[in-house]
């Protein structure tokens, strides 16, 4: 038998990333996204501790003191970090752990465990993503200018992961990714 994993996914805001990261852990029972720690203010239909963490400033800051995450970011001026245990709990439950990450905290945890494999979800075209970031309507227009302007520092690491997937078809990204946890099945 096989022991658990990690899988990292990353992507520019609005290339599909956690979509897919749904999608493949509802395909796969062994297999559960890792629920990360935010100070960002809480969006329509999030849940706390389903979709984030959602916690003030000084909370984040003091469990980085503690080490209690295995890594953490500042992205769009707030902070984001996946804790120890949330991976802890899952590896030693049997499951795969998949971490929906940017950049910067998937060099961390690649640094801290060389065996996670990692992923990274390109849109098919900078005007794909900029249609993409407008239809969720999420933003105002300055966050738009603004994830767009990060979006080609963020595709400028993608020669760090193991493995680049173009989300153009929805269904074909999945189908890599289920490859790629199907193959982590059999690492050893």
């Amino acid at each position: 038998m096989s022991s658990p994993g990690i899988l990292i996914l990353s992507a520019p805001s609005g290339a599909g990333k956690t979509s897919l990261a749904k999608a493949l852990v509802d395909s796969r029972e062994n297999a559960q996204l890792t629920v990360s720690h935010t100070t960002r203010k809480q969006r329509p239909g999030e849940v706390d501790g389903q979709h984030y963490f959602f916690v003030e400033k000084s909370e984040f800051e003091t469990m980085i003191q503690s080490d209690d995450f295995i890594e953490h970011a500042v992205v769009f001026d707030h902070y984001y970090g996946t804790s120890v245990k949330s991976i802890d709990t899952l590896l030693s439950n049997g499951k795969h752990a998949i971490l929906d990450i940017d950049w910067q905290g998937a060099r961390n945890v690649r640094n801290k465990f060389p065996q996670a494999k990692s992923c990274f979800i390109m849109p098919p075209s900078l005007q794909s993503l900029e249609m993409r970031l407008r239809q969720r309507q999420q933003d105002s227009e300055a966050v738009i200018l603004r994830r767009m302007r990060d979006a080609k520092n963020e595709m400028g690491h993608r020669s760090e992961y193991d493995q680049v997937i173009v989300n153009d078809n929805f269904e074909e990204a999945l189908k890599e990714l289920q490859t790629i946890l199907k193959n982590l099945d059999h690492d050893d």
